[in-house]
């Protein structure tokens, strides 16, 4: 299998590296440094990316190394991460930009609510919740989402929880388990898993999850907590005489980078003859960073000229679409930094060792090393990042397979369990006009649930691949 960036990623750490210190005190460092992050965020209020730059540090000076290599391990690990996956985050934001503003969103939703009976509602927008979530960050899905989720819940007469809880399964499950999500893709990087077996490893666990967290636990929380939806949002309110683009070529476009991506990954399967010329076309057209740059050309024009924007238009919604990733991107660079200085203290070979002679499942230990950094931080990016960085040595010798599964492992993991340190606990709890109470019975269990049962999913797949 190809790697899953076309990089140089020797820097990230796949040999075996020697520890630097005594196996008791890099574990020490490593709780220090991951305590200060989390003091930093939490108690602190401290940008995260200030947060991971203070935690590298005080993991290596903790570990004892010269604070000179610290520096070069951190600023080794952020290049290489802004490098890859900075680039792929931003051509995301630009494409989901050009769905939102040409109407394409609003087409998707539109079209698949409409055809949907109300005991099919809950389906039908765990469907739109996932379609949407594909190429959007979170909480863009869901501002996107909550009007049509008021409408919805109004005209069905369901509780709001009933018809939103399936919509945020899906924009949840996407976020946490399907590149080309920011951490899901610093998982992969940091890892060195394939993107295309990654990616379709994720849908096939995403299905089956969004269902359970989603619908049918939807179901269960509208009879806890029943919320009528607010007038806000009235479909009054939107111009009916806008141009948009149709639903057949908006799911095209949605769909394109994942299909060259998917492609990609079964050419490397099924084609053993890396010289032949269908092989070498798709390992381009598969690239991840090439997959989406067509996207947003095609969007272009499939999106944008469809929906009546001159070049104007087109260019001032591409620059808009930057600005708001900034934070996300240092966020993620700074995460390849904390997780370089991980890596080179050698703490990734101690975890290995100990994992190897306690014979504990790596996608195990993967998600409960997710699921407390997420608990502490309130960050589902933050966790994957960091769970991954300790994860680095564990993998090194496995299967793409199974590193692709440890990837999933530790995406299921950053989604446990959203509370009040987290920044969608709060979104969610204000859109949808609930107590702090009422938003733990419905959006953190759903969240939890999601986890779990991601987790189930995983090792069900692991059984088989």
């Amino acid at each position: 299998m190809s790697a899953v960036l076309p990089l140089a990623l020797a820097a990230a750490g796949t040999d075996t590296i020697e520890p630097v210190a005594p196996g008791w005190r890099l574990i020490v460092g490593a709780l220090v440094g991951i305590a200060v992050i989390v003091a930093l965020i939490v108690a602190g209020k401290v940008h995260p990316f200030l947060a991971l730059m203070i935690g590298g540090l005080t993991v290596g000076i903790v570990d004892g190394q010269n604070v000179a290599d610290v520096i070069t391990s951190f600023s080794t690990g952020f290049g290489t991460t802004a490098a890859g996956v900075g680039i792929l985050i931003a051509l995301g934001a630009m494409f989901a930009r050009l769905l939102a503003d040409s109407g394409g969103a609003d087409q998707i939703v539109d079209t698949i609510v409409g055809h949907a009976s109300p005991r099919l509602l809950p389906w039908a927008m765990a469907l739109v919740g996932a379609i949407i979530g594909l190429p959007m960050f979170f909480e863009i899905g869901l501002v996107l989402l909550m009007p049509v989720i008021y409408l919805v819940a109004r005209r069905s007469q369901l509780s709001l929880v009933t018809v939103g809880i399936p919509a945020l399964a899906g924009l949840s499950a996407m976020h946490g388990l399907v590149p080309p999500h920011p951490g899901p893709l610093a998982a992969i990087q940091n890892l060195h898993a394939d993107l295309g077996v990654t990616l379709a490893f994720g849908v096939i666990v995403a299905i089956p999850t969004v269902i359970v967290s989603g619908p049918l636990f939807g179901r269960l929380a509208g009879t806890w907590v029943d919320v009528a939806p607010p007038a806000t949002f009235d479909p009054a309110e939107r111009a009916e005489d806008e141009r948009r683009p149709g639903f057949g070529i908006t799911l095209f476009s949605v769909l394109l980078p994942v299909v060259l991506m998917l492609a990609k990954a079964l050419a490397d399967i099924v084609i053993d003859d890396e010289t032949q010329g269908v092989q070498k076309v798709l390992d381009v057209l598969g690239t991840p960073l090439i997959a989406l740059l067509i996207a947003v050309l095609v969007g272009m024009f499939t999106l944008g000229r469809n929906a009546g924007f001159d070049r104007a238009r087109l260019s001032k919604t591409l620059e808009a679409s930057l600005p708001p990733i900034a934070g996300i991107l240092l966020i993620v660079s700074a995460g390849g930094g904390f997780k370089q200085v991980l890596v080179d203290s050698g703490i990734g070979t101690l975890l290995a060792d100990w994992a190897k002679g306690a014979n504990i499942s790596a996608v195990l230990l993967a998600w409960v090393l997710a699921v407390l950094i997420r608990l502490a931080t309130g960050s589902a990016t933050v966790a994957t990042i960091t769970a991954s960085s300790l994860m680095v040595g564990v993998v090194a010798g496995q299967s793409t397979a199974e590193t692709s599964l440890v990837v999933l492992a530790v995406g299921a993991g950053s989604v446990f369990f959203s509370h009040v340190n987290d920044a969608g606990f709060w979104l969610v709890k204000e859109y949808f006009g609930m107590t702090v109470g009422q938003t733990i019975k419905t959006w953190s269990l759903m969240e939890t649930v999601l986890s779990v049962s991601g987790l189930v999913f995983v090792l069900l797949l692991g059984l088989v691949v």
